[in-house]
């Protein structure tokens, strides 16, 4: 008798691939390292031994369960690295390391998952850090959506940089990098039942670049810097002026909102200052040198639309108002509930 010959060619994640044999070793090779490869993850050992140059490290891990996965402007996998590196950047870090967890519900297509993975490694080449050890689980069926990622990342913060959300100090600039909203209204336009003709797309992006030259023109005027994802710019601002115990004013009319992205907003009646953005950054700045990091800021293309929209007060103690356009002022709160559910 001749024993058949096991099936090795899969177009769906079977729950074989996380059993750690064959079907295991041929997705690492076959949709990973082809992708991902470099010096550290090309050991496969279980652990990944790094060359930190001196500083402080700073750490950071997310994990990101966005529906639906592939979206406009983006995927998990992009969004995944970026979303990483901004958090190491907005801490004054230079990114260098990541890793990644990877959670495959069994029947996700292969193709998709290497098309994640593929624009995993093309965001990590962007932002100049590498993905240097992993690993992958599946579950079975309808035990998850798809596909979940936790990342990881390691960096090392400048010396004589210190940025803290309790830095923030009366007469300080508050300043956004671009139009707020559009990563959470390009995923909630894109929702399964939602007909939206929309050309609403995100603004995922990692932002260490721009960062880098704005910490090269005025280190220690930065006090504050923060990407604001989930909870927006309001969330955002509410932690810093909490942190802080100082109040903040901004203006509305100061506010960039793109015509598409305030209208889908109006629609489901949502504030724009609550939605989740994943390119952009709030900047706290020393009013001396607001102009010089705003100019620096719009010399690049992820920062051409900055703006200065409020600044920081000896008032209002931990809260956050905003001047209307009509003249009156409001407190611009947290949400209190979840409005745009799983946008990263």
């Amino acid at each position: 008798m001749i024993c058949p010959t096991p099936i090795m060619q899969h177009e769906t994640i079977q729950m074989a691939h996380g059993a750690g044999g064959r079907l295991s070793q041929a997705l690492m090779q076959r949709v990973f390292m082809p992708h991902l490869h470099n010096a550290f993850l090309d050991l496969l050992d279980d652990q990944a031994k790094l060359d930190l140059p001196p500083g402080r490290i700073a750490f950071t891990t997310d994990t990101y369960v966005v529906s639906p996965v592939f979206f406009p402007g983006g995927n998990i996998g992009e969004l995944a690295v970026n979303g990483t590196v901004n958090d190491l950047a907005v801490g004054g870090a230079t990114p260098l390391y990541l890793s990644a967890g990877f959670v495959l519900e069994e029947g996700l297509p292969l193709a998709e998952l290497e098309t994640i993975v593929k624009s995993m490694a093309e965001a990590a080449r962007r932002a100049g850090v590498m993905m240097v050890t992993g690993d992958t689980k599946v579950v079975g069926k309808g035990q998850c959506d798809r596909i979940f990622i936790n990342t990881s990342g390691i960096g090392v913060i400048r010396e004589n940089v210190h940025l803290s959300c309790r830095n923030l100090k009366p007469g300080d600039s508050i300043i956004l990098s671009g139009t707020v909203g559009d990563h959470g209204m390009a995923i909630m336009t894109s929702r399964e039942g939602l007909s939206f003709q929309s050309r609403i797309t995100s603004d995922c992006a990692a932002l260490n670049d721009m960062i880098a030259a704005m910490l090269d023109v005025a280190p220690g005027a930065m006090h504050a810097m923060r990407d604001p994802t989930r909870g927006g710019v309001a969330a955002t601002l509410n932690e810093l002026a909490s942190s802080s115990s100082i109040g903040i004013e901004i203006h509305e009319t100061a506010i960039p909102v793109k015509p598409d992205v305030r209208g889908a907003c109006e629609l489901l009646g949502i504030d724009p200052l609550h939605v989740a953005n994943e390119g952009k950054l709030v900047v706290v700045v020393a009013l001396d040198e607001a102009q010089h990091v705003l100019d620096v800021m719009r010399s690049f293309a992820l920062g051409r639309d900055a703006v200065m929209i409020g600044s920081v007060v000896d008032d209002h103690h931990g809260m956050v108002v905003m001047r209307t356009a009509f003249g009156s002022r409001r407190i611009i709160d947290l949400p209190l509930g979840e409005q745009l559910p799983r946008i990263c």
